[in-house]
């Protein structure tokens, strides 16, 4: 079921066909009916490494550097708006700026493109099946123009996979055009699915990607939407952290944030306040006892101690392991909670006063509404769905990438998972911010 796809798109002569092409449901024949903008053509191009040597390696083997397609709007387009339904959908956890995505779809789509017919199906997946008989909505401009003052999602989220044939045979049924996925990783690789059943039946469905993980870990997408509000929501907690652990003799503040597979959001919000002492992310492996050293030694020195832990940090303890997930991610056991019990117990054998308190406000962070920044960049990501649907790309993933915004392959997006690069400048300004040490084993 997620198998790649030969795409649909043809390659230029002079260009062989990459990773990086956008498949395409056929030739835009329809003149856009957008005004006064600055439409782009197939020469479009944003480069994938900018890096001198990487253009200058390319150059000497006699081919064109990898590449993304641009996003924004085409002077013609594949999609009649008059003749076309849309629907959305969002799956997986909650983050800021949902609301503002489809927000942003609806707006675009209505104003910009003229298509009178958008709906969002319910609680993710679950909405394009037979069986749980959830009943789509309409969404028209004055149903979404205040949504996205809340957090959370009007159309509801669930996890887990659901039946693809089930799914396709609902958007064959009410004859949707173009579906946009607002998703992470797994809603990713089901919309990946699902361009593949549709391409497998030959139809004309297109099949649009909005990157939704405060995470911040798909591959070939720089930001992901909702991660700016989490880093500046997470900024509270360890000011928090850093009071209460200055308010007591020998304290320790923990704070624990989100990213199971990648520390990006502790990893930044460390930086936001270099009061924070040990950043504690998944890639960088510590066992309990280098850590606890580390901890006292600090406490011992300088009375006070301000933690950061990731939720998926530790995992090579080997009593992290849960099991797994409705969507297939593997649990770990609650760090937060594994090192407040093991900091009070090392503290307790060694005879050492403590005073610690914990903060856990993952679920707080992530129903926020969206901040300023991201608010508007979503904005902009809806806009470029939105765009890239009506042309008739299709298994893709609007992203931005060197600070433009960009067309990725879904395959290439759930590739891998986007890493905190332990040589890179991020990770060696979190350490000279802390003064951790580089390894706690």
């Amino acid at each position: 079921m997620e198998a790649e796809r030969p795409s649909v798109r043809e390659a230029r002569v002079a260009e062989p066909r990459s990773l990086l092409t956008i498949a395409r449901l056929g030739a835009c024949t329809i003149p856009s009916p957008l005004r006064d903008v600055a439409f782009l053509d197939e020469t479009a191009h944003v480069l994938r490494d900018s890096d001198l040597a990487s253009l200058e390696q390319a150059q000497s083997e006699g081919r064109r550097p990898d590449h993304f397609d641009k996003a924004g709007p085409r002077a013609r387009i594949y999609f009649d708006p008059s003749k076309l339904k849309c629907g959305i959908v969002t799956c997986g956890g909650l983050c800021p700026g949902i609301n503002d995505v489809i927000r942003s779809l609806v707006m675009s789509l209505h104003y910009q493109y003229g298509v009178r017919s958008i709906l969002g199906f319910r609680y993710g997946y679950e909405g394009l099946t037979r069986r749980h008989g959830h009943a789509p909505v309409e969404l028209r401009p004055e149903d979404v123009s205040h949504i996205h003052e809340h957090g959370g999602t009007i159309l509801g989220s669930s996890r887990g996979p659901q039946d693809v044939g089930d799914m396709v045979d609902t958007l064959e049924r009410m004859k949707i055009g173009i579906l946009f996925t607002i998703g992470g990783d797994g809603t990713l690789r089901g919309a990946h699915a699902l361009a593949g059943e549709i391409a497998a039946r030959g139809l004309k469905i297109a099949v649009v990607g909005i990157p939704k993980t405060i995470d911040n870990d798909i591959a070939s997408v720089q930001t992901s939407f909702g991660f700016h509000t989490a880093v500046s929501e997470a900024r509270r907690a360890t000011y928090a952290a850093h009071n209460e652990a200055r308010g007591g003799r020998n304290g320790v503040g923990l704070v624990k944030l989100m990213g199971r597979d990648s520390g990006f959001i502790a990893a930044y919000a460390t930086l936001a306040d270099s009061q924070v002492n040990f950043c504690l992310i998944p890639e960088s492996s510590f066992t309990l006892t280098g850590f606890l050293g580390a901890l006292r030694e600090r406490i011992e020195r300088r009375g006070h101690a301000v933690i950061v832990v990731a939720e998926g940090a530790g995992h090579a303890l080997s009593e992290a392991v849960q099991g797994t997930d409705t969507s297939g991610n593997v649990q770990y056991r609650d760090i937060g909670i594994l090192l407040r019990e093991s900091i009070r117990e090392d503290f307790s054998a060694t005879g050492l006063e403590l005073n610690l308190k914990y903060i856990d406000p993952s679920y707080i962070i992530r129903s926020m509404p969206a901040n300023a920044f991201d608010s508007a960049f979503c904005q902009v990501l809806g806009q470029s769905a939105a765009h890239a649907g009506m042309a008739g790309n299709t298994d893709l993933v609007v992203g931005v990438w060197n600070d433009q915004f960009t067309h990725v392959p879904i395959p290439v997006a759930v590739s891998e998972r986007k890493k905190v690069d332990l040589r890179g400048w991020l990770w060696r300004s979190v350490l000279a911010s802390t003064g951790q040490p580089f390894e706690m084993l």
